[in-house]
């Protein structure tokens, strides 16, 4: 009778522990797959960030801004009380090309008149008077979206030349914006908040177009873009990947012809 006693509890005592081991292993697994949602809502979150903070402020909006950039460049004028945007006419509807210098290395440039003579136009307009010559590249994305961000006055990623311009021309379908490509800053939703604001892309990027379409492609980097690459290879001052570059940058002259 003892060797019964004994030989059922032994049993009990067996099934109690794979009962155990049982709930460990699924408390184990729980765990695991918690661990994992967590990771891709995680990156989820650090991409969808990235990409609302750039479609919100002139060209994306500056590192300084605010987290979600929801501050965009708010320096542009009422057609009524300050200066105006140019006149697209003033891009010829041509092909205009010259050199853009970083740091005091030089860039070959082109602008397309033709597909973004707004754009195109502006920008024309605002290097012919000077007005980028000392300007700092205010900003750099290093993560899922590569570019440079440059053209404020004020250095935050909140300025521009006291007049905006829109709507968006030129922006690609697909929102592949290819290696090279020199494209306008806006606010986030607002198709007419072009100003000064521009990015240069270093490696090809997904941009997600927004209420107002994409971000007008007006020229490209024929040259020279290694320079862009070496500044964006020493990362950010903030170590993340969107902040102002580690490399202090600044424009120099630009020659279009």
């Amino acid at each position: 009778m003892a060797k019964k006693n004994n030989s059922a509890n032994l049993q009990a005592r067996l099934r109690s522990y794979e009962e155990k081991q049982k709930a460990v292993g699924a408390k184990a697994a729980r765990r695991k797959a918690d661990n994992a949602l967590a990771t891709k809502i995680g990156a989820g979150a650090i991409l969808l960030t990235l990409v609302a903070t750039l479609a919100h402020s002139a060209v994306f909006p500056a590192p300084s801004a605010s987290a979600s950039p929801t501050a965009a460049a708010s320096s542009s004028a009422s057609p009524s009380s300050g200066p105006q945007a140019p006149d697209a006419a003033g891009a010829e509807n041509r092909t205009w090309t010259g050199t853009l210098q970083l740091n005091g290395k030089t860039l070959g440039i082109s602008l397309d008149g033709k597909a973004a003579p707004k754009a195109a136009a502006n920008f024309l307009a605002l290097s012919k008077k000077g007005f980028f010559t000392g300007i700092s590249c205010h900003r750099l994305t290093t993560a899922g979206i590569y570019v440079l961000q440059c053209g404020d006055p004020k250095g935050d990623g909140t300025g521009g030349p006291g007049y905006s311009f829109g709507p968006v021309e030129n922006a690609p379908k697909d929102s592949v914006y290819k290696t090279g490509v020199l494209a306008m800053a806006r606010q986030g939703g607002n198709g007419n908040s072009m100003g000064s604001q521009f990015f240069i892309v270093y490696k090809d990027s997904m941009i997600p177009s927004d209420g107002a379409g994409g971000y007008t492609v007006f020229g490209k980097v024929t040259s020279g873009l290694d320079i862009v690459a070496g500044i964006a290879a020493k990362g950010t001052t903030n170590g993340t990947g969107d902040g102002a570059p580690k490399v202090a940058t600044t424009i120099g002259t630009i020659k279009l012809n």
